[in-house]
């Protein structure tokens, strides 16, 4: 059987892509559910042409519409980001994924609970991360999952089911389709 494809944040993986060269490799994730499935690392900020390392960032304003700016010289990197992550949801679309693993948090790639800092520097929790919020958008039933939250038994258990089901259903549509059926 061909091994389940996920997308995943490269950091996730042992990769040194953060904004301070290091990583957040997580061992489940590579030693456990990495015997199952083949992962296809995305790490938006250094995908889009920010270097490692570079200034941190987080998401400022709206938490509805919220923007990607570097914490001290106050860049703003949204449409940067916002113009590559188009771009490579529909490369991502040929992958045939499914499933993805965000990294928490992360103003790009955070699925819920990111900080928004409004005007006077203060944090609500009710962002999602820019790359994230577009992947979500453009593939509102893949399973899509934040690490931290697969650490939970009974999560971690839904999203395994939800992307093996999902390989499974396509798996019989492809035999419907050439009559092996």
């Amino acid at each position: 059987m061909e091994k389940i494809k996920l997308g995943i944040s490269a950091c996730l993986l042992g990769e040194n892509v953060r904004y301070d060269g290091g990583h957040k490799l997580d061992r489940f994730l590579t030693n456990t559910l990495g015997g199952y499935v083949e992962y296809v690392p995305v790490c938006p900020e250094v995908e889009c042409g920010l270097p490692i390392p570079r200034e941190a960032m987080h998401l400022e304003g709206d938490p509805d519409s919220p923007r990607l700016v570097t914490t001290h010289t106050k860049q703003d990197m949204t449409d940067r980001v916002v113009q590559w992550a188009r771009k490579r949801v529909v490369e991502l679309e040929k992958d045939n994924l499914c499933g993805f693993i965000f990294k928490s948090d992360s103003p790009s790639s955070g699925m819920e609970r990111v900080k928004v800092y409004n005007e006077k520097g203060m944090p609500v929790k009710k962002g999602i991360g820019i790359f994230a919020g577009i992947f979500m958008d453009r593939f509102p039933l893949l399973p899509a999952e934040e690490e931290g939250r697969l650490h939970d038994p009974e999560l971690r258990e839904n999203f395994i089911e939800r992307i093996f089901t999902l390989k499974q259903w396509r798996e019989v549509l492809a035999k419907k389709r050439v009559g092996e059926i």
